[in-house]
C-alpha cells in the first residue's frame, strides 16, 4: 500500500470549480482510496492506494470529470516524490508563501524557458517534474506566463511541506 497526493487543478479558485472537500474525500473513499485526509479547499487530497499512479489518476480524473461535467486535471505524486519535490526546492531561503512548484505530469520542455513572459523579477527553476518558480515582489503584481505551466497546478511551498508531512504520516 502507497501514500498518494493528489492536486486537482482550478479547484476552489476564483469561483470557478467549487468542490467541496467532504465531497472530494467522498470520492476518493468510493474509489477505493484508504486514509483519504484533504488539506485546504484547493483540491489536495492524500490518502493510501494499491493501484499505480496512472491508475489513480485516470480513476479520479474519470469520476471529477462526471461530478463537474468538464475535464478536471489531476496530479499525482508519491509520498516519496512529494518529499523530494520539497527537498529540491532550489530556493530554499525565499519566503514559502512567495515560492511555487509547478506540477506537471512530465519533465518540464527543454523549451520550457523559452515560452517564459512578463517575467519582472521572478526566479524559475526546472525540476524533474516540477516548474519551481520564485516570485520576489509576490504574485499580486506579477505578469508572469510560463506556457509549459498551463497544464499543471502550482502549490505554494508551504502547502507542499504539509502535503508532503501528511503523505509521510499515512
Amino acid at each position: 500500500m502507497g501514500s498518494f497526493v493528489a492536486l486537482l487543478r482550478a479547484v476552489n479558485v476564483g469561483g470557478t470549480g467549487k468542490l467541496p472537500m467532504s465531497e472530494l474525500k467522498e470520492m476518493c473513499e468510493t474509489l477505493g482510496f484508504e486514509s483519504v485526509r484533504t488539506y485546504i479547499a484547493s483540491g489536495n487530497v492524500v490518502f493510501t492506494s494499491r493501484k499505480s499512479e496512472a491508475a489513480i489518476k485516470s480513476a479520479l480524473e474519470k469520476r471529477l470529470a462526471t461530478y463537474a461535467g468538464k475535464p478536471v486535471g489531476v496530479l499525482v505524486r508519491s509520498a516519496a516524490e512529494m518529499a523530494q519535490v520539497l527537498a529540491d526546492n532550489p530556493f530554499p531561503k525565499a519566503p514559502p508563501n512567495r515560492t511555487m512548484a509547478v506540477f506537471l505530469d512530465h519533465a518540464p520542455p527543454a523549451d520550457t524557458m523559452a515560452g517564459v513572459h512578463g517575467r519582472k523579477d521572478e526566479q524559475i527553476k526546472l525540476g524533474r517534474r516540477e516548474i519551481y518558480i520564485h516570485y520576489g515582489e509576490g504574485m499580486a503584481q506579477s505578469k508572469l506566463v510560463v506556457a509549459a505551466a498551463k497544464t499543471g497546478t502550482a502549490r505554494n511551498m508551504n502547502t507542499v511541506a504539509k502535503l508532503a508531512e501528511m503523505a509521510a504520516e499515512s
